[in-house]
């Protein structure tokens, strides 16, 4: 049997889940070439172009295209369903000869579209999952979720503060806190800091040319921190797409707009705008941390600055963020405590328009 030509997959993908994936698959499969529509109704909280690009990350073979759907769903009105067509073949103007469907109205969808129907694990006996229920629990259905989605929804903390004040140790601590509880938070990882290898890296280059280099000969540039900070992000997005729902980062992009400042002197637009924002940061205090010089670190006295150049960034920015302060324990139980009340807060997404059967 020849294999049609141009097949077409449709769906809301809010959010996209192993049964579209499988779906999706299937259809590459079953086709020449494949067009996937996400149909996106304003009310909905996931952009679609973010869905359209977390579909064409995982499917680069297929053509991921949206169109926005404002019109409910109810198979026993005609109107509406032509309302429905009319948006579907203005999206995909081109003859569609396979409609690849995992929906009971997949049939009469496809007699409209002038399309042969193909169904796809109607039952969804092959990934017992479906948006509905991964909107309500994104954490207990995270294991039905791929790379991309995991990177858009996951929930990202951050560990900033100055030199020797704990950073490292507190966002491992809680990655590890969090991997203890089992289950769904047995995936939780923590990114660790690029800038820490890149002054490493430093480091040896100068050693290379004089043994008798330290710390305190190694110079930065300003082009340095654009590098350091996009290393950071894409050191952040390789970790995430391979974790769990929480991931606990060891700086991020916006701690390095400090660190300019505080090696140079000045502010650097272009790490600024590098700089996205995350959920919650974790700002570690000097004040009762020893200054443990480990071959990296220098300029002790800079320490009570930093931590309050951190503090009036946060706020500036708007950004989420508690400070921790006292002993090693201490300081984690308060981590827990934010987190916790990050996770409970939960993702919040909008109820899609509804659907009449």
């Amino acid at each position: 049997m020849t294999r049609p030509e141009h097949g077409l997959v449709l769906g809301k993908f809010y959010p996209p889940h192993a049964g579209h994936h499988h779906l999706i698959r299937t259809a590459e499969a079953g086709c020449e070439r494949l067009t996937v529509l996400v149909s996106h109704a304003t009310v909905e909280s996931i952009p679609l172009a973010t869905r359209v690009a977390w579909l064409q990350e995982a499917h680069p073979e297929a053509k991921v295209i949206g169109a926005v759907d404002d019109v409910h769903m109810d198979l026993n009105d005609e109107a509406i369903w032509q309302a429905h067509v009319d948006i579907f073949k203005a999206a995909v103007p081109e003859r569609i000869d396979a409609l690849f469907t995992s929906e009971s109205y997949g049939p009469e969808l496809a007699r409209r579209l002038g399309a042969v129907h193909i169904e796809v694990d109607q039952d969804r006996g092959a990934f017992p999952v479906s948006g509905t229920k991964v909107r309500a629990d994104p954490a207990g259905n995270w294991d039905y979720l791929e790379g991309p989605v995991k990177a858009g929804l996951a929930l990202r903390v951050v560990a900033l503060g100055a030199e020797s004040t704990g950073t490292t140790t507190v966002a491992e601590a809680l990655a590890e806190h969090y991997r203890e509880r089992g289950g769904v938070w047995s995936q939780t990882r923590c990114v660790g800091e690029y800038g820490r290898i890149f002054s490493e890296e430093k480091l040896r280059a100068l050693q290379a040319a004089n043994p008798d280099a330290t710390w305190n000969d190694v110079r930065f540039a300003t082009e340095d921190f654009p590098l350091i900070a996009k290393r950071q992000n894409e050191l952040e997005e390789r970790v995430v797409r391979a974790g769990g729902s929480v991931l606990f980062c060891d700086t991020d992009a916006f701690a390095t707009t400090v660190w300019h400042e505080r090696y140079l002197g000045d502010r650097n637009p272009e790490v600024e705008a590098i700089a996205f924002e995350h959920d919650l940061y974790l700002l570690t205090d000097h004040e009762g941390v020893p200054f443990e010089d480990d071959g990296l670190r220098a300029d002790e006295h800079l320490r009570p600055w930093m931590t309050a150049r951190f503090e009036a960034e946060l706020e500036r920015t708007g950004r989420r963020y508690v400070k921790l302060q006292g002993p090693h324990e201490q300081r984690l139980e308060r981590a827990v405590e934010a987190v916790d009340a990050l996770i409970a807060e939960g993702w919040h997404f909008t109820k899609p328009l509804p659907e009449y059967r």
